[in-house]
């Protein structure tokens, strides 16, 4: 099992990306923490940590901060942003810090476990040992920069389709049926419903039900993933 230590000051956002992690094969959720103190200490108590999911935005230092602070310490514990923080610079930082990948909120369960998944697969590839031809080395390093796409939509469905489904359902303030999805967007109620269910499938939206007096529930759904907010971050 690979562990996995997850750090959002957002503790809402937390047991979600925790809940993300526990639904993948082969990760369990080591613990939460909510600043750079909790979660180095963490560290320090768990040395058998695998992987860290680093939140930017904290409250008594940034996440570059706490990988700068984990290597001072030693710890060889590998890294994964998950911020809203989007500016080149923080970007081209956690790269020199040595984060193995950088996942822009919002996202949905299929984007983070993509790169679970990446990494799952490298540990393995470097769980071998022995000597690398260049060809190897280069599957070694494009292996995680190589998820950064969004997964294959199933035949028939369009990338900007469910993209703007998507923003949709993410700005909203209450659960949408596909009937106010399709009113939104100017789509058909048939294709709002179709990109809807591919959302649910894929863990980005939630079924809700909701009941009249008289006839068969009305299906809502709303976006399970981090949103954003609290000044552009979550």
């Amino acid at each position: 099992m690979i562990d996995v230590l997850v750090v959002d000051d957002d503790t809402r956002v937390a047991r979600v990306n925790a809940a993300y992690v526990a639904k993948v094969a082969g990760f369990r959720v080591a613990g939460e923490a909510h600043n750079a103190a909790d979660a180095l200490r963490m560290m320090e108590e768990r040395p058998g940590l695998d992987l860290v999911l680093l939140d930017h935005y904290l409250p008594d230092e940034t996440g570059l901060d706490v990988v700068r602070e984990m290597r001072r310490r030693g710890h060889q514990t590998d890294v994964i942003m998950v911020t809203a923080a989007r500016d080149v610079a923080t970007v081209q930082a956690a790269m020199r810090h040595g984060a193995l990948q950088y996942l822009v909120k919002p996202f949905a369960f299929a984007g983070l476990r993509a790169k679970l998944e990446a990494y799952a697969a490298l540990r393995h590839t470097f769980a071998g040992g022995g000597e690398a031809e260049q060809a190897q080395v280069d599957r070694m390093f494009g292996a995680l920069s190589a998820t950064g796409a969004q997964p294959e939509l199933p035949k028939g469905h369009s990338p900007g389709t469910a993209e703007l489904v998507r923003r949709t359902l993410v700005g909203a303030e209450r659960p949408l049926s596909a009937q106010e999805i399709a009113e939104e967007t100017g789509l058909s109620r048939q294709t709002a419903q179709r990109y809807l269910k591919l959302l649910e499938r894929t863990g980005g939206a939630e079924l809700t039900l909701r009941y009249g007096d008289a006839g068969r529930p009305e299906h809502l759904y709303v976006w399970a993933g981090p949103r954003p907010g609290g000044g552009g971050r979550v």
